[in-house]
């Protein structure tokens, strides 16, 4: 990809935990630094608000959850300008149950790959297990790493 172009890149649930206020490895800081960085249109599905509830739900069990900052971040993300959400179609839908048949369990990350196959987004992962089942069965890899990003440059 060219210097200027606009990336749009749609974000794992990782990507999206601190800014809910949930603490997450240095490789997804790392990679949101990068992506603030860069000019890029940052994409996120209403699964990844699912899938970080999940994780919610585990820190509220843990008794380490911060309900305000949750809270506050998730108001961020719907009223703020950051991030663009993203409407799926029945495609992504079926498409995803295809990974699914294909082999790869988790249901999420079939809608989220399938979404940045049918919106011809990058996809911010850290799946490693992801990625090794989009090259494993010959698949377009929309996945790019948080270190890949200054490859894209």
């Amino acid at each position: 990809m060219s210097k200027g172009k606009k990336f749009k890149v749609l974000l794992d649930t990782s990507f999206i935990l601190p800014t809910l206020g949930i603490e997450v490895n240095e490789r997804v800081l790392n990679g949101l630094k990068k992506l603030r960085d860069i000019s890029s249109e940052i994409f996120v599905s209403r699964f990844n608000i699912l899938e970080a509830l999940w994780v919610s739900i585990r820190l509220i069990k843990a008794k380490k959850f911060n309900q305000k900052r949750f809270l506050m971040g998730l108001e961020s993300i719907f009223e703020g300008k950051r991030y663009s959400f993203i409407d799926e179609s029945y495609t992504v839908f079926k498409k995803a149950l295809k990974f699914y048949i294909l082999g790869h369990e988790d249901m999420i990350d079939n809608l989220l790959y399938a979404i940045s196959l049918e919106q011809d987004l990058l996809f911010l992962t850290i799946d490693d297990e992801l990625r090794e089942f989009i090259r494993e069965n010959n698949l377009k890899d929309t996945t790019v790493y948080p270190e890949e990003i200054d490859e894209l440059l």
